[in-house]
This record gives structure tokens, C-alpha cells and sequence, in this order.
């Protein structure tokens, strides 16, 4: 929608870029390369006498600044635990830093490929990988970083789309019929299947946030990290139709118990989770209308069709709520 704001990284430009790593001592060569993030902005910076390091600069009043170091401890954690993650570089005693109006970090450049999902044995070895961070994860409870529920996932974001005038007038009450009935789904599945334990999660593990080497997989961008279940770190490694994620979960998950109990009742809320999933990304994309990266990456957001395309989604969602939960093998 329009706003008289200005644009959330206006100012950001290559200088303030250099001059913010000349700000904790990273003095690049000038070379600069954008990296694939819509949510925040993320540069690949060369330099002469060192080996390239990647620059993080935060999306503005996303998070508080004691949410990011929170989330900055939980890499951390995990490095020291040995599970393969990339905390952000300590200079100066400190990881986040504020210059020029903008909060960022500075990462060790690590290179991979996306992993290969579609092979059994890169699965179990997610899995593996997976179960390691969640016994990290479940040492403690974040302090400050939020949670993964109805409220702020389905209830805030089902607020914020028909508030701000982004709902055709057409298809306003067609939308919020089919969302309300689907929001109250996913409470009556999330009811059925407590009690079941909440982590620190990863919270948005797909394929494009894990770097495959020779070596294994590594996590990146923990920046939606929270609390939940388990099963929100696995699920979207899912694809196909239900045999297909019966056989990828059945393999993540051998993976996974070798280092780690799973409660299988958490199997339940796999399409409640889809479903949050999926309306918090249209108020997501809302969100950040404002920011020209948005339209630019998204045109087809906010049209007739999508949101039509959207409702018939949300009627198949119900459906499959109202299924027998996956059920791999061995499990």
C-alpha cells in the first residue's frame, strides 16, 4: 500500500557498506557482491591481504537489538557444540554493531551447494545434523526472541492483510471465511496433539538455508530462529505428494533418532504448521511493501488471481488437517 516512509535501507549505499567494515576494522578492497536476501541485506566483501567475509545489515525494527544477540548466543552455542552453523565474528568484544543508522554483523564466507534432497542419504545426514541443534536448542528457552504460534503466525497476519486494505473487496469475505476456518483447524490440531515440548529452533530450515560440502551440511541465517517443535525444523525438507515425504521423513528422521528421541505426535502438526506457514507469508510479503526490493520480487503478490489462488490453497489445507498425519516408516 502507498506510505509517505521512506524505503527501510534507503541510504544503504557501497560506501556505507565499506565504511561500516572500516568501522570494526574489515578493510575490503572495494569489491562487493549482493547476496540472494530479501529480508535484510547481505553483501559478500573481498579484501587484500584476507579472505572474503559476508556483512549482514538488519532488517530496521524487525528485531530488537537483544533479540539478534540472542539469536547471535544460539550460533554460537551451536559452533562450540561442533553442530555446523556460522556465528557471526567477534571484534571488539562485541558481534552486532550500529553504523550509519543501520544495525549488521560481519560472517566468515563459507561456500557450499544445495544439498540434494531428493537422495535418502543426505536426508539421514540432515537428520543427524538436525537432532544435534535441537539438543542444543533444548538446553534452554530463549529469553527475548518469540515463539512459533497461532497468535503471531495466523491470528497477527489474518489482522494485518484485511486492516491494511491489501484483500480485494470481492474476495475479502471468501479469504476471511476460509482463514478463520483454517486458523481454527490448526487450533483444534495443535490441542489434540499437546502436550508436546517447544526448542529453539532454527524456525525456517529449507533446502536454500543449507550448504552442502564434502564434508556435510552446514546452517545459515538463523535469523528466524524461535521457539517450537521439533518437527518445524523438518518439515519443510518435505516435497511431493504423500508417499514422497512419507519416504523423505522416514530417512530425515533415522537420521534423527540416532542422536535424538522424536515425539511422534508432533507428525500431527505438520499441516498446521504448513498452514501458518503459508498465511504468514502473505502478511509477510504485505509487510514489506514498502521496500522496492518487494514488487520488484514479487508482481504477481496482491493481484485477483493470487488471492483466489490463495483461498482454493487454504480449502485444501483444512482438508488435509482433517487427514491422518504422515506416517514414515519405522517410526
Amino acid at each position: 500500500m502507498p506510505t509517505d516512509r521512506p524505503p527501510p535501507f534507503s541510504g544503504l549505499t557501497p560506501d556505507l557498506v565499506l565504511d561500516a567494515l572500516d568501522a570494526v576494522g574489515i578493510r575490503g578492497d572495494g569489491r562487493l557482491l549482493a547476496l540472494n536476501s530479501f529480508e535484510n541485506r547481505v553483501y559478500q566483501a573481498w579484501r587484500d591481504d584476507a579472505p572474503p567475509v559476508v556483512v549482514k545489515f538488519y532488517r530496521p525494527a524487525r528485531w530488537s537489538d537483544a533479540q539478534i544477540v540472542e539469536e547471535h548466543q544460539f550460533t554460537v552455542e551451536l559452533a562450540d557444540a561442533g553442530v555446523p552453523s556460522v556465528p557471526p565474528l567477534e571484534l571488539g568484544g562485541a558481534r552486532l554493531f550500529t553504523y550509519g543508522g543501520f544495525r549488521y554483523a560481519v560472517f566468515p564466507r563459507h561456500g557450499g551447494r544445495a544439498p540434494e534432497l531428493e537422495r535418502a542419504d543426505v536426508l539421514e545426514a540432515l537428520g543427524r545434523f538436525l537432532a544435534r541443534l535441537h539438543t542444543v536448542g533444548a538446553a534452554r528457552a530463549f529469553a527475548v526472541r518469540p515463539a512459533l504460534d497461532v497468535e503471531s503466525f495466523g491470528d497477527e497476519s489474518r489482522a494485518y492483510l484485511v486492516e491494511h486494505g491489501f484483500l480485494p473487496a470481492d474476495l475479502r469475505a471468501a479469504w476471511t471465511q476460509i482463514v478463520d476456518l483454517a486458523l481454527a483447524a490448526v487450533r483444534e490440531v495443535f490441542a489434540a496433539a499437546a502436550p508436546f515440548a517447544t526448542l529453539r529452533l532454527h524456525g525456517d530450515c529449507h533446502g536454500g538455508n543449507v550448504l552442502w560440502t564434502d564434508a556435510g551440511a552446514h546452517f545459515v541465517d538463523f535469523d528466524d530462529a524461535r521457539m517450537g517443535p521439533a518437527v518445524q525444523d523438518l518439515w519443510m525438507l518435505l516435497a511431493g505428494d504423500r508417499a514422497s515425504m512419507e519416504a523423505q521423513l522416514a530417512a530425515l528422521l533415522r537420521g534423527y533418532r540416532s542422536f535424538r528421541d522424536f515425539d511422534r505426535r508432533e507428525l500431527a502438526l505438520v499441516e498446521a504448521l504448513r498452514t501458518l506457514r503459508l498465511i504468514h507469508y502473505s502478511a509477510w510479503i504485505a509487510r514489506r511493501w514498502d521496500d522496492p526490493a518487494f514488487p520488484a520480487a514479487f508482481p504477481w503478490f496482491n493481484t485477483e488471481r493470487y488471492w483466489q489462488d490463495r483461498i482454493l490453497e487454504l480449502r485444501e489445507q483444512v482438508a488435509l488437517m482433517d487427514e491422518p498425519p504422515l506416517a514414515p516408516a519405522d517410526v
